[in-house]
């Protein structure tokens, strides 16, 4: 065999491999370099709070209100709904919250005679102004309102989760048929209708929404109570 056959490493080749100690030692200056970013972005964290402070609660506001015949003097937030002072802050749950956007008639009471949604005006709108809601509908505890009657003797109701809202709309449209208002379908708005018609009272009732589908029944019981016959 000769010299030629035969390869044995020289000075070049020894040079060209790494050793050990200095790839260990290329390694860790990498691992130095990229983790000094992270070390002064977590100092920067740890020095900036994560979470801002709560912001500092909305002053309350009192607001004096006539409900069923009794005073009450609420401390509310300027944003407080009726329906949520009614409910929250009176303890009157009788009126419900339904779509909260004024939809579905639920949440129907009776504010200085005229009917409204509750859920759609601010408690704060109404200081000094005289509420009536399902609970003040009875005159008193033990005898119930000819409305509240009619609705029960023509079931009127299946589930009930509408009817505070269907009872005091149907209590302020007998009143404002009283006086005299006239509705979409009044053929003559200058009189009064001689009675209230099967489309008058759903007319005036569209505003009150009951998933359940009594319609026909409580069509009739407010026909009943208007007609004198309840």
């Amino acid at each position: 065999m000769s010299p030629a056959d035969t390869h044995s490493p020289d000075a070049s080749d020894a040079a060209q491999k790494p050793s050990r100690r200095r790839f260990l030692q290329s390694a860790a200056a990498a691992a130095a370099v990229t983790a000094a970013p992270l070390a002064h972005a977590q100092q920067q964290s740890a020095a900036t709070p994560a979470v801002a402070p709560p912001p500092a609660a909305a002053p309350m506001m009192p607001v004096r209100l006539t409900i069923n015949g009794h005073p009450y003097e609420l401390q509310v937030e300027a944003r407080t709904t009726l329906l949520d002072a009614l409910r929250e802050y009176a303890g009157l749950t009788g009126t419900k919250k339904g779509c909260d956007r004024g939809q579905c008639g639920a949440c129907t009471v009776i504010v200085s005679g005229r009917r409204i949604n509750s859920c759609l005006t601010l408690a704060v709108m109404h200081d000094g102004e005289s509420v009536t809601t399902v609970e003040g509908l009875a005159p008193d505890g033990d005898t119930l309102a000819p409305i509240q009657k009619a609705f029960i003797e023509k079931d009127a109701f299946q589930c009930g989760y509408c009817t505070p809202g269907q009872l005091c709309s149907a209590t302020a449209l007998i009143a404002e048929y009283r006086a005299g208002d006239a509705s979409a379908v009044t053929a003559d708005v200058r009189a009064r209708p001689p009675q209230l018609s099967d489309d008058e009272i759903r007319e005036r009732m569209s505003g009150n929404i009951c998933r359940c589908g009594a319609y026909p029944n409580i069509v009739a019981a407010v026909k009943a109570v208007a007609s004198g016959n309840a």
